[in-house]
């Protein structure tokens, strides 16, 4: 199935689950499609035409059961498998990350912290040690991790990312700046480009016609 649908409406999917999750948290039971593309700030047919992707979940004349589907969506999006994660890099970016996202609402469970600074090494973030990456390979063999978020230095990324998938990680989040994607066709990839999403608003800013 997931070959078939386009990643504009996989990505439009944790969106649906987070509107969905704050409509439960305010004890909102039911919701129609109008009501929720009002609040999303989209169309109906579009809500529609994404969930019918998946088969359609509304009931006409009622509408859509909100904990019903946020959970059929967090099924589609995966997040009640969890995935063994591992981060590699504890400077700002990895820390933060790892202090601030709650990974296992998100579908990943963090099991290992990695950096190449000896300074750093043997740190607890998280109730979990930082580990060098002398001794990736050891963990990977006995912990397989299936999924890693690389907040490395573009120079590292290429070969600590070849490193990993011949360990068998098959996912990356990657805060690099170094395209994985290109490389590893059959290992999916998120890169991920502040950089590109600041340049993004001020073109916003200065086209004020793109909605």
């Amino acid at each position: 199935m997931g070959s078939t649908i386009s990643n504009s409406v996989i990505n439009r999917l944790p969106r649906y689950y987070r509107f969905l999750g704050e409509l439960k948290a305010a004890g909102i039971t039911r919701i129609s499609s109008r009501e929720l593309a009002e609040r999303m700030g989209i169309t109906a047919s579009q809500i529609r035409q994404d969930l019918n992707c998946f088969g359609g979940f509304g009931q006409q004349g009622y509408g859509y059961n909100i904990p019903m589907l946020q959970t059929e969506i967090g099924h589609i999006l995966g997040i009640d498998k969890l995935k063994s994660t591992i981060l590699i890099g504890m400077g700002n970016l990895g820390r933060a990350i790892t202090m601030h996202i709650n990974f296992e609402t998100k579908g990943f469970r963090l099991i290992g912290l990695f950096d190449s600074k000896e300074s750093l090494v043997g740190q607890v973030v998280k109730n979990m040690p930082i580990r060098s990456v002398e001794t990736l390979d050891e963990f990977c063999r006995e912990n397989r991790p299936e999924a890693a978020i690389l907040c490395i230095p573009k120079a590292a990324a290429e070969e600590i990312a070849e490193q990993l998938v011949n360990l068998g990680v098959k996912g990356f989040w990657n805060f690099s700046h170094y395209d994985l994607g290109f490389n590893y066709p059959g290992v999916k990839v998120e890169n991920m480009h502040f950089g590109d999403s600041l340049m993004t608003l001020s073109y916003r800013l200065d086209n004020d016609k793109i909605q």
